[in-house]
């Protein structure tokens, strides 16, 4: 069981990998759930937009696409391939006053809710969504710098 980090379509390198897993697996676990194979792909807003149109048929910009390959009532393990638009990631930063990494943050541990089972289509779920972001972000320790 792993966590995993590819690019389609550009560049862009999330920092403190190991990290991340290690959090990712503690979020899965908090949910009730084992963290399994996941795979994080970091592509174009014109990639994400192609999949979103392919896949859901919606014909918008998302920031992330989540591929859900669960198995939550057998082995209770959380898998599956979440797609993450870096661009779109950015403008929500500037929108929301975030930093980059922060909003990063913020969908890599939205793609994992969601594999817990977590929804965010109706408002009443969408509000949960939120909250539960901002639980798990909060529980990211930055590490201490030597002065």
């Amino acid at each position: 069981m792993a966590v995993r980090y590819y690019n389609d379509d550009c560049t862009y390198r999330l920092p403190d990998k190991r990290r991340t897993a290690a959090w990712l697996k503690e979020v899965a676990e908090a949910e009730g759930y084992i963290l399994g194979d996941v795979n994080y792909i970091f592509c174009s807003a014109k990639r994400l937009l192609e999949m979103n149109r392919q896949y859901l048929h919606h014909d918008y910009y998302t920031d992330v696409i989540t591929f859900d390959y669960s198995d939550r009532r057998g082995t209770k393990i959380v898998s599956g391939d979440v797609f993450i638009d870096v661009e779109t990631v950015a403008d929500n930063a500037r929108e929301y006053g975030a930093t980059k990494l922060q909003e990063m943050r913020r969908v890599v541990v939205h793609g994992v809710l969601h594999l817990c089972g977590q929804n965010d289509k109706t408002p009443r779920t969408n509000k949960q969504m939120h909250r539960k972001e901002d639980k798990y972000l909060r529980a990211w320790v930055e590490p201490a710098t030597e002065e």
